[in-house]
């Protein structure tokens, strides 16, 4: 029999390796200390030949008959009708502490019929938060991650010529307004709650300042009491908390992905004592028709008769195979080998063995 960890990878499941000790900083996020998402409408220029079509994308026109007005030129009543703009969508997300003056990456992403970025040019768009307000004004060449070509009966389209990136195209004009000075206590929400891992993060951070300065209140939280540390701020409190290391808790979990036939197991996924038979079912038919002539000089015609050869195969497969319950995860993954099946037939043994209630995780399947 293969080695557990060779067999594994010849057969798709990935194996997780032990994280050891994580930082707190890559556990939690912490309250207050959050970006902002930013949206805005704008208009791209410069597109050679591939922007809106204005019959299709009126608000293309509309949009650069205000701008143009806002700017002095009195386009009313003009008719002009140029594929070189298109209408954007522009998104960013505004960093915490974030200050006047600072520059952040935007994306953007056509919303008409234009068949290209390649080469526009973002006019000044204001960017705003949820509360209406704004916050960035963005602006600059978008640089796009496709290319399109075309020609009269055919198209190539390579990756998605519609979006594109500013790389620092916005300039932060408003500055989140936030006391994170002034905080008198903070919590700490785990992105992935469970409640031993949030006992052990109490735990560490206690004994980091050996006295009880963190709570933890739930399976998703944990509060620290910024006073009771003794810090001369929040911000000091932060950069001494996020270092500290905690062994995190993790669920037992299996996820199936039946497009790549890819399995990722935990480490603590356990299978019971359990009996699986698995076999191949083929099923052929092969078409021969037979030319039928009649003698020379004879009276007749010719005709085409059906032959057809019809068989079901069925694969020896593995016969009625018995997993022993694992108590590692080497051990359930040496069970499974041993049944000696391709990853797509592994997903459905996998499946049947959660069905049965003999699959001790939780089962994911994308």
């Amino acid at each position: 029999m293969m080695r557990p960890l060779l067999a594994a990878f010849l057969l798709g499941i990935a194996l997780p390796v032990a994280a050891g000790p994580i930082r707190i900083k890559d556990l939690v996020e912490f309250d207050g200390v959050r970006g902002n998402d930013l949206v805005g409408y704008g208009l791209v220029v410069g597109l050679n030949g591939t922007g809106d079509g204005l019959r299709n994308a009126p608000f293309t026109e509309e949009i650069m008959s205000n701008l143009l007005e806002r700017l002095g030129a009195n386009v009313v009543g003009e008719d002009f009708r140029p594929k070189n703009v298109a209408a954007v969508f522009v998104t960013a997300s505004l960093p915490p502490f974030a200050r006047a003056g600072a520059r952040i990456d935007v994306t953007v992403s056509a919303i008409g019929d234009a068949k290209s970025l390649l080469g526009g040019t973002l006019v000044m768009t204001p960017l705003n938060g949820a509360d209406g307000q704004i916050y960035a004004v963005s602006q600059g060449t978008i640089i796009a991650g496709g290319i399109s070509a075309e020609g009269e009966a055919a198209r190539v389209v390579q990756g998605v010529p519609t979006a594109g990136v500013i790389p620092s195209g916005a300039r932060v004009e408003r500055e989140v307004e936030f006391d994170f000075s002034g905080l008198q206590s903070l919590r700490l929400a785990l992105r992935a709650p469970d409640f031993t891992t949030a006992a052990r993060i109490e735990g560490a951070i206690n004994d980091a300042y050996g006295r009880r300065v963190a709570e933890m209140l739930d399976a998703g939280t944990v509060a620290l009491d910024i006073t009771a540390t003794g810090s001369r701020s929040p911000a000091h409190v932060l950069s001494r908390v996020e270092n500290i290391t905690v062994d995190p808790e993790t669920r037992a979990r299996v996820v199936v992905d039946q497009r790549s036939g890819t399995i990722v197991m935990g480490e603590d996924v356990r299978i019971s004592r359990v009996a699986v038979a698995q076999g191949n079912l083929t099923l052929r038919i092969e078409e021969a028709p037979m030319v039928v002539q009649p003698n020379p000089f004879a009276e007749g015609e010719t005709l085409v008769v059906p032959r057809s050869s019809v068989g079901i195969e069925t694969a020896p497969g593995t016969g009625l195979a018995e997993i022993t319950g694992g108590a590692s995860l080497s051990e359930v993954v040496a069970g499974l080998n041993a049944l000696g099946v391709a990853p797509h037939d592994m997903i459905d043994i996998l499946k049947s063995i959660n069905a049965a209630g003999a699959l001790h995780a939780e089962f994911l399947v994308n």
